[in-house]
């Protein structure tokens, strides 16, 4: 499986942003996927998942603000990332849950105050 997050910025406090996550290389329709950040000096976390049925999760920290959804015939994962704070600031990765070991390219956000 090959993961590429991409769609990340550079955003004011309160802005929007709605990276994507495009697979390649399995079945991904059947996947159980995930959004994961990692802020500098931080252990990576999982922000928001979404079973190949639709039903998704969130972090307490992001919830009511980030919108996790997945289009199986685009092999894509989306973000969609509303009222963004200065602690959203992270690079994101998308990968599978449990989370394969390679990684993939993630896609840098940073949010200013």
């Amino acid at each position: 499986v090959q993961l590429q997050a991409s769609g990340g910025g550079f955003v004011q406090a309160g802005g929007s942003l709605r990276p994507s996550c495009a697979a390649s290389g399995s079945i991904f329709s059947i996947n159980y996927m995930g959004w994961y950040r990692q802020a500098p000096g931080k252990q990576r976390e999982l922000v928001a998942d979404i079973t190949s049925g639709g039903r998704t999760n969130y972090a307490d920290s992001v919830k009511g603000r980030f919108a996790i959804s997945r289009d199986n015939l685009k092999r894509t994962v989306y973000l969609q990332m509303n009222n963004l704070k200065p602690e959203d600031t992270a690079v994101y990765y998308c990968n599978e849950l449990p989370p394969r070991d390679s990684w993939g390219r993630g896609t840098q956000l940073t949010v200013s105050s």
